[in-house]
């Protein structure tokens, strides 16, 4: 690989990373706390660059291969451009519904009880879909049995069912595990995947081994929202 060729790709990842980093991008991608990394690798590769290519002007010229091995090299050097313009250019939407459905396992909660704290107060109880799930699934005392509660998450209709949907991350998207509740009463005529709060209270008992876990969700409203700027709970 040429040298120029070197550090115009370390310049164009580098400002890849800072461009997902600075304008959000990069939480449908990795968790928040990865945020300091994502900018301290793109300064360090456009300083990198910027510094090769400085030594390179001190010196007059540019290392260079033979013609014979860059028609051979070129191809593939040029294809690591790939990630890149798909950042700029087409900005990869986080996932949803698609991999909820695939998914072979659904509702892949933690089983340490020692994980669930005292409910908070109020009339609805605003969770997130990784703790309600686990309650349901684990929590024999029913402390979620009659209290309202609040969720967020992306509609899903599978199997004539609608669901409430969510993907949780444990490091970047490549883990991303689903979560999902079934709705039940008057779902309105929303598309898939529109992203919806919706409060109601769960049918007790109504997860189990059978069902992956799935509890079912009498609604009481629903409210289409935006796409949260973190779609992914962690």
């Amino acid at each position: 690989m040429r040298r120029e060729t070197q550090n115009i790709l370390l310049v164009l990842l580098g400002g890849a990373l800072l461009k997902i980093s600075f304008s959000g991008l990069y939480l449908r991608y990795v968790q928040k706390s990865l945020l300091p990394l994502l900018i301290a690798a793109g300064v360090i590769m456009i300083g990198l660059a910027l510094f090769a290519i400085v030594q390179d002007i001190r010196r007059g010229k540019a290392a260079s291969e033979d013609d014979h091995e860059h028609s051979h090299s070129s191809r593939s050097t040029w294809l690591m451009l790939l990630p890149v313009l798909a950042v700029f250019l087409i900005s990869p939407p986080a996932l949803g519904g698609d991999v909820v459905n695939s998914a072979a396992d659904t509702n892949q909660t933690q089983r340490s009880r020692n994980l669930l704290g005292e409910l908070p107060s109020g009339d609805v109880i605003p969770l997130s879909m990784t703790e309600f799930v686990t309650r349901t699934a684990w929590d024999e005392s029913g402390t979620l049995d009659g209290r309202k509660v609040k969720l967020t998450g992306f509609l899903l209709r599978a199997e004539g069912e609608t669901y409430v949907a969510r993907l949780a991350i444990s490091c970047c998207a490549a883990d991303a595990r689903p979560l999902k509740v079934k709705a039940i009463g008057d779902v309105p005529a929303l598309p898939d995947e529109q992203w919806v709060e919706v409060t109601g209270q769960v049918v007790p008992k109504s997860a189990n081994e059978k069902n992956s876990w799935v509890p079912s969700f009498t609604v009481e409203s629903f409210t289409p929202v935006a796409e949260p700027v973190e779609p992914y709970e962690s």
